[in-house]
């Protein structure tokens, strides 16, 4: 299994999990840190985050769209301009959470490049 791969697997599952009982910024300090130990390269380590924090948040928001049968999420929708379409604004909520995740896994990896030539550069 590819290094990306696993951690948009951990991601996934972390996030997810952590998202039930934590605040949704929690998101952000899990992904940074595992794509700090298993990130190696920025665009996956951005994907993986992308994709891990993007589906938990398409399958909760889509979890609690039905679950409401779309109630709230049209009241939303209707304040912003997404024409009352519920299921728009889950798109969205996954796009915007997606990046967040994708983002913090970016910095995750080059925190963990610049710590490397950091530590390069003092032992030469």
């Amino acid at each position: 299994m590819t290094n990306s791969l696993r951690l948009f697997l951990l991601i996934l599952i972390v996030a997810t999990a952590a998202q039930l009982v934590l605040p949704w910024w929690s998101i952000t300090p899990i992904a940074l840190v595992l794509a700090f130990v298993l990130g190696r390269r920025g665009w996956g380590a951005f994907l993986a985050g992308f994709a891990g924090v993007g589906l938990g948040w398409l399958a909760l928001a889509s979890w609690l769209n039905i679950q409401n049968e779309g109630h709230l999420s049209h009241r939303v929708a209707e304040l912003i301009p997404l024409g009352g379409n519920g299921w728009l604004l889950v798109l969205v909520t996954a796009v915007l959470g997606g990046l967040v995740g994708g983002l913090a896994a970016l910095a995750g990896v080059w925190l963990r490049q610049a710590i490397a030539k950091n530590s390069q550069t003092a032992s030469t």
